[in-house]
Parts: structure tokens; sequence; C-alpha cells
């Protein structure tokens, strides 16, 4: 028997803390998990998964819609949202079972309830009330939403985690953020026939986000009839006889049967028992952690969304991965957090990696900038109103990428193989004398020779 009852603990089986779970004990390690909700975590249960499953419905209302274009006859289209949510539930059923299998083929425990951190070596399991020990224990519990300032009525808003298991399609809701997650549902459930209102605090939907890019959307969504609301907050949410008002700070209310928040995500950290564990938290409770996601404890870990890095589950997975080498491996490793790809899933799709405008022109003395503004040619014979947007930032004088933006059908594909290029260091040459592939949208990347002239400059 050895010091521990484990050489691993994880808490949370979401993707980072399976991830690292698995390649510990194919490492050999004695592993255990334990998970209070469902194997899979936010992303496989309640988020990009179930997410993208959504959108992919909501977009064949376009299809029907533009499929006489193409001389296809397909009658009159129907949607039903409990059929879509219990497709969605089979397939998110079939992916839990799937990384259960993963985890016992590599002998890792799984532990199906709640455990909180007792000291550096121990962890009390809620339901038996056992105490275990390990010689390591890693945190990753992910992200929950945050409801921002408490404000009267906030008990009758919704949040993503319950907008995927609502027994009915409301006829209209209004969506409280401008983030992905508030993006991407205003743009579900307006596609599948909802009357829908995103309301944001600040003054352009999509912070963070190359400025082009936040504009196109707005004008797509308000083109689709998405009313976007902005410079506003929820003062108080009331109940009616047709579903809730919300009072706004800027005066006048919005009114739908039911309001959404997804104004931004925090650390599941609460209730843990972290902090009498003397591990050190930071601003919003994320645990704070050194490049190698260790703890101020140096037996605690900590990956995923719980650290506030970069919150998306394919760094979760790189995370988990790579503390599994460093501490069971013998192959120190850590992850750069630079040149993530990113996608929002609305539509139209918009995807970036790099540095958007703002950024790129602080960091060179010479920036150039390429786009490239087309209508698609699917919408040449559907004659749907849609516009595809591209944008290159360039390093003026090393002529090294530093930001490539799209908007448009594909953009997460594309941007994905992008994405590779630019951490290889390429240079807009190496894209010109690349051969377009004909006919794409995605060859508008290679042949965009043109430097962008603001209109200003132009005049002067």
């Amino acid at each position: 028997m050895g010091k521990f009852d484990y050489d691993l603990f994880v808490i949370g089986a979401g993707s980072g803390g399976v991830r690292a779970a698995r390649i510990s004990a194919g490492y050999g390690a004695k592993v255990a998990v334990a998970e209070e909700y469902r194997i899979g975590g936010t992303c496989v249960i309640r988020g990009c998964v179930p997410k993208k499953l959504l959108v992919y419905a909501s977009r064949f209302a376009d299809e029907f819609a533009d499929a006489p274009g193409f001389g296809w006859s397909v009658g009159e289209a129907t949607f039903d949202w409990p059929s879509l949510i219990a497709a969605k539930d089979k397939e998110i059923a079939r992916l839990e079972a799937a990384y259960r299998t993963n985890l016992g083929r590599t002998g890792v425990e799984i532990i199906e309830e709640r455990a909180t951190v007792e000291g550096p070596n121990a962890v009390k399991l809620a339901k038996s009330g056992r105490v275990v020990t390990a010689g390591k224990i890693l945190i990753a519990t992910g992200g929950k939403p945050w409801l921002a300032e408490p404000i009267p009525g906030i008990e009758h808003v919704i949040t993503s985690n319950e907008a995927f298991d609502l027994p009915e399609l409301p006829k209209s809701i209004v969506v409280a953020g401008g983030g992905y997650i508030a993006v991407e549902f205003a743009g579900i459930f307006s596609r599948l026939g909802v009357e829908t209102t995103l309301i944001y605090r600040g003054d352009k939907i999509l912070r963070g986000f190359d400025e082009d890019l936040r504009d196109r959307m707005t004008e797509a969504y308000t083109k689709q009839g998405i009313r976007i609301v902005t410079n506003n907050i929820f003062k108080s949410i009331d109940r009616t006889d047709a579903g809730f008002v919300g009072h706004l700070s800027g005066g006048g209310t919005l009114e739908a049967e039911k309001i959404m928040f997804a104004v931004g995500r925090v650390p599941n950290t609460a209730g843990l028992g972290l902090e009498n564990a003397g591990v050190e938290l930071g601003w919003n409770g994320h645990v704070a952690v050194n490049e190698y996601s260790k703890s101020s404890v140096d037996s605690i870990f900590a990956v995923g969304d719980v650290t506030d890095r970069a919150a998306l589950t394919p760094v979760a997975i790189r995370e988990g991965h790579a503390f599994a080498d460093t501490e069971f491996g013998d192959k120190p490793r850590m992850i750069e957090h630079t040149l993530i790809p990113t996608a929002v899933f609305s539509t139209p799709e918009l995807a970036s990696v790099g540095l958007p405008e703002h950024l790129a022109s602080e960091r060179c003395e010479k920036l150039d900038i390429y786009k490239a503004s087309f209508r698609p040619m699917k919408a040449t014979l559907s004659g749907r109103d849609e516009r595809v947007f591209m944008k290159l930032l360039v390093d003026g004088e090393s002529d090294k990428i530093l930001g490539c933006h799209m908007l448009g059908d594909g953009a997460g594909e594309i941007i994905q193989m992008a994405a590779i290029a630019l951490r290889l260091g390429a240079t807009k040459a190496d894209f010109d004398a690349t051969i377009a592939l004909h006919p794409t949208a995605a060859e508008e990347f290679v042949t965009m020779r043109e430097k962008w002239i603001a209109p200003t400059e132009a005049a002067g």
C-alpha cells in the first residue's frame, strides 16, 4: 500500500479533467476522478456540442428557403423543438457513455459524487462522507453561468444551462449579453422563428474581436430581424401574464416570453474548500496557477476554465495533457496561450486567429491591411442577401501575418487551417505564393493583393 490512496485525484470530469486522468493513468498512475453531475463537463453536456447541434438545426430554415433557386421544391417545412431536444439528448448520452468507456479502459476510477478539498493531499466525498488521500489533486471543475449583480426578479431568468432543455420553444426571448454565448443563442432562437432581442451593456457586441467583424456581425443580425439594444442592462424583471418584462437602466422596458442571461461565466470554485487548503484564488475566484498549472500549493493543480487563462475546450484538453506529461510522464511541458483560433457559431459564422486590428496596430510600426467582401457563390442562385468578409493583418516591415479574420459560411473550418500557417510564421508572400483552390471562399485569403486604404488616407 502506498503512502496515498491515489497518485492523482481529479475533481471534475470535463474535457480537461478527463484528458489529464486518462493520460496520467496511461503513465501508470493510480487515478480517480469525481464528478457530481455528468461525465463530459460543460462542453459535452451543456456547452459546445449541444450548442453546435442547435446551430445546425437553426440553419435548415435557410436551406429550405434557398432550395427553389437550385430547382428544388421542398413543400411546406415545419419544425418541432421537442424532437430536436430529444435527438440532442440521445447524442449527448452517447458521448457521455464514450467518455466513461475511455476512462474505464485506462483504469481510471469514476466516483459519482461531489468532492471537496480537505487539505494539500486530502479530498472529502460529500455523499459517503469518506476522506481519501492523493499525492496530487487536480481541480478541473470548469466554469458556470454568471448572473451579474443581483437585481429584483433575477430568479425569473434562464441561462444557457436551462436553454438546452426548454420544454417548448418560446415565441419571444430577450438575451442579455454580447459575447460568444449570447450572440450564438440569439442566432439560434431567431432562425428557429423566435422574436429575438439582444441587450448588451457595451456600445457594440463581441468585445475583443476585430472591429470590422463586430460591425458586420451587428449589420447581419439586424438585417435578419434581431433587435440589438446596446448601452443598457436590466435593472429589474417582473413576471407578467404573457411572460416577463425587464426594466432597463436607460429607461424603457423589454417584454418577452423568456429572458436569458448570457453575461459571462465564472470559475466554479465556490465551496470546494480551496482556501482552507491554502490555495490562492484570483480576482474572480479562479485558481491562480503557474505555467505548469501548479497552484500555490505544490500538490494541487488546476486546468481549464477554473483558471484565468483561455476559457476554451481545446485549451483545457491541452492543459490537462501537459499536466499529465509533466507530473507523471517525466516530460515537462507548458502550453502557449497564443495564436489560439476561436469561432462564434452565429449565422453568419465568425472566426479569428491572431491579433485584431486595434492590437496589431499597437505592436508594429507599419500595419498593412487587406480586406475582401463578396457575395458567396451559393447566394448567386439562392438570391440570398449575404456577404462574406475576410481580413488579413500584416506587419509591413517583416511581412509576417499577425491576424486572420473571417465572417461567413465555414469560417471556423477555414480559420482552423489558417491557424497552422500563422503558428509556422507565415508571411503575406507565403499566402500569395499559394495556388488558390477554386471555386471556394477560402481562396480569397491567397488572392488578396491590394492593401486597404482608410477613406481619410485616400482623401488625403
